[in-house]
C-alpha cells in the first residue's frame, strides 16, 4: 500500500475533506478514512502522523465512536479537533462536559507558548469555532497553549509524547491561519516534507498505468467530462495506442450537442473513439423507474453491460478504466457504514461478479480541482479542464421523477440557455457547477390572453473547490432574469424558472 504522511481519522465533521486539502495543497500527502479503521489497515500506510477529525457526536454518548486503541502505542503525533480534542482529553484522563452555550462561530485565539505547531502564526489569531462540549479539565501532562474568550481550553499539548488538540477548527476558511498550524503540526512536529504535487503524481500513476496493464488491453469509457478525459489522456500517455479502447457511450442523457462536441474533441487529442447509440437500451431500463437510486443503479448496469458487449469485440480486453474521485469514495463510504451514504455512485464499489475486468482507477486518491491541475499537467486544453462537472447518469438524475424524451428535451434546450447566458456574461469560469432541473411539476401561467399550464424549471448554480461542501452561486439577478426571461420565451412547456439557493449540506448539488 502506498504510504500515507498524513492519515485524518474521519468522525463525521463536514470538514474533515478540507484537512487533507490544506495538508495536499502544502505539498503533504494526506488521505481521509473512517474512524473505525483497523489499526492493521492504518500502520500499513505508514503513516508519520495522525489527525483526529470533528464530528457530531458526544464523546460521553453511551456509543461514541472511537478510534482503535492501538493508535496511541504507535509512538506516532497525533492532533484532535474539535471532538478529536475531546477523545484526547478523555483518552488521556481529562474531563469532557456540555458546553453551556453551543459555541459557534470566529473567536480570539491567545496564543500562550511557543509551541512549533504555532510557528509563524501571529499571538492573536482569528479561528473558528463550532462545538458543543468542551473540556472541563485537561489531563496530567498536558499545558495550555492558547485560549480565547469563551475556551480556557482552546490549544493543549502534551510536546513530551507529541499530542496536540486544537477546539477550533484549523482547517476551514474563517480560521484565518489555520492552513499554517496544519503545514507545522506536519512539517515540524511529524518530519513530512512538502514533496507531493501534480507533476509527481501524473508521473507516479502512469508508472503505476503501465506496470498494472502489461501488455493487455484497456477499454476506457468516456463522457467528454473532465475526469474521464484526463484518464484517456493518462492512459494514452502511458500506453501503445493499440492498447487503449476509448468508448463513448450516447446513453441519451447528454446535454446538448455533447455527443459532437466530445468527438471533435478526441478527434483534437489524436485519440481514437469509438461512439455507441444506446439511447433506446437506457430508456427502455429507465421506463416508468422515479426512485433515483433505482435510476443510478440501472443506468451502471446498463453502461457496464454495453462496455462488456464491446470489450468482446476485441482481444485481450482485461480492464475497464473509470473516472472515480476521491470525493466518489468518500461520499459512498460514511462514518457509520455504508448503509447511511449519501448516495450510490455507480462507479464506485466494484464490478459486477460476473465481470472478469480489473479496474483502472488513477484519479481514485484525488480531488476535482486536483483532477483539473493533473490535466493541464498533462497537457489537456484549457477550456476542457474548465467545463462543469456532468455527472454519470446525466440528465436522468436531473429530472424528478420517471425520464421521459419530452422531459430530457425540456431539460436540454434550458440548460443550453442558460450555459449560453454564463458564457455571455462572463460568469461560465465563475460557478463551479451549472445547470437546470425538471421539477416535473405544473403551475398555472399568463402568456399573452391565454392561461398555461405548463412545466417549472430550476436552475442550480454553486460555488465550491471540490464539489464536497459548496454554497449557492451570488449571480447578479440580472443575469438570472435573463436566463428566466429566454427559457419561458423560446422553449413551448416552461413557464416558470425558479432558483435553487440550498447549500451543501444540507443539500446536495445534484437533485437526484
Amino acid at each position: 500500500m502506498k504510504q500515507v504522511p498524513i492519515l485524518v481519522l474521519d468522525f463525521g465533521s463536514q470538514y474533515t475533506q478540507l484537512i487533507a486539502r490544506k495538508l495536499r495543497e502544502s505539498g503533504v500527502y494526506t488521505e481521509v478514512v473512517p474512524y473505525r479503521e483497523s489499526l492493521e489497515a492504518i500502520k500499513a500506510r505508514n503513516p508519520q502522523g495522525i489527525i483526529l477529525s470533528g464530528g457530531p457526536a458526544s464523546v460521553y454518548d453511551k456509543d461514541a465512536y472511537k478510534p482503535d486503541e492501538g493508535i496511541w502505542d504507535l509512538g506516532l503525533p497525533v492532533l484532535g479537533i474539535c471532538y478529536g480534542m475531546q477523545i484526547i482529553t478523555q483518552h488521556f484522563g481529562g474531563s469532557v462536559v456540555p458546553a453551556i452555550h453551543h459555541e459557534y462561530g470566529k473567536a480570539k485565539l491567545k496564543i500562550e507558548n511557543d509551541s512549533s505547531i504555532f510557528k509563524d502564526v501571529n499571538d492573536e489569531s482569528i479561528v473558528w469555532m463550532s462545538h458543543g462540549d468542551k473540556a472541563e479539565s485537561i489531563p496530567s501532562g498536558f499545558e495550555v497553549i492558547g485560549t480565547s474568550e469563551n475556551s480556557p481550553y482552546a490549544a493543549i499539548a502534551d510536546e513530551t509524547r507529541k499530542v496536540y488538540a486544537f477546539q477550533f477548527h484549523p482547517e476551514v476558511h474563517h480560521t484565518v491561519e489555520g492552513t499554517v498550524m496544519l503545514k507545522n503540526f506536519a512539517k515540524y512536529i511529524c518530519g513530512c516534507e512538502s514533496t507531493w504535487n501534480m507533476g509527481s503524481f501524473a508521473k507516479e500513476k502512469i508508472e503505476g498505468i503501465r506496470v498494472q496493464v502489461g501488455d493487455k488491453k484497456v477499454l476506457c469509457g468516456v463522457s467528454g467530462g473532465v475526469d474521464s478525459s484526463v484518464v484517456a489522456a493518462m492512459l494514452n500517455e502511458a500506453l501503445p495506442k493499440e492498447q487503449l479502447i476509448c468508448v463513448f457511450v450516447d446513453q441519451g442523457l447528454l446535454r446538448k450537442n455533447e455527443v459532437e462536441d466530445v468527438q471533435v474533441m478526441f478527434k483534437m487529442l489524436d485519440m481514437p473513439l469509438i461512439t455507441i447509440d444506446a439511447k433506446k437500451e437506457f430508456m427502455a431500463v429507465l421506463e416508468g423507474v422515479s426512485d433515483p437510486e433505482i435510476k443510478r443503479k440501472a443506468i451502471g448496469e446498463k453502461f457496464i453491460e454495453i462496455f462488456d458487449i464491446e470489450a468482446k469485440k476485441h482481444t485481450d480486453v482485461a480492464f475497464l478504466a473509470q473516472g472515480t474521485l476521491y470525493t466518489d469514495v468518500i461520499e459512498s463510504v460514511s462514518v457509520k457504514g455504508p448503509s447511511k451514504t449519501i448516495k450510490s455512485h455507480h462507479n464506485v464499489g466494484g464490478l459486477p461478479d460476473w465481470m472478469t475486468f480489473e479496474l483502472v482507477e488513477p484519479l481514485r486518491e484525488i480531488f476535482k480541482d486536483e483532477v483539473r491541475k493533473l490535466g493541464l499537467e498533462l497537457g489537456l486544453p484549457k477550456d476542457m479542464i474548465g467545463r462543469h462537472p456532468f455527472p454519470g447518469p446525466g440528465l436522468a438524475i436531473r429530472t424528478m421523477g420517471a425520464v421521459t424524451e419530452e422531459g430530457l428535451h425540456l431539460i436540454r434546450e434550458s440548460d443550453a440557455i442558460m450555459q449560453e447566458e454564463l458564457r455571455a456574461t462572463g460568469y461560465y469560469d465563475k460557478v463551479w457547477q451549472a445547470f437546470t432541473v425538471l421539477l416535473n411539476v405544473q403551475s398555472v401561467g399568463v402568456m399573452g390572453d391565454n392561461r398555461t399550464y405548463e412545466n417549472t424549471v430550476c436552475i442550480r448554480m454553486v460555488e465550491s473547490v471540490d464539489g464536497m461542501t459548496a454554497t449557492f452561486a451570488h449571480v447578479p439577478h440580472e443575469i438570472l432574469e435573463g436566463m428566466s426571461r429566454r427559457i419561458i420565451n423560446e422553449i413551448d412547456g416552461i413557464n416558470r424558472v425558479v432558483y435553487d439557493i440550498s447549500s451543501k449540506p444540507p443539500a446536495t448539488i445534484e437533485w437526484e
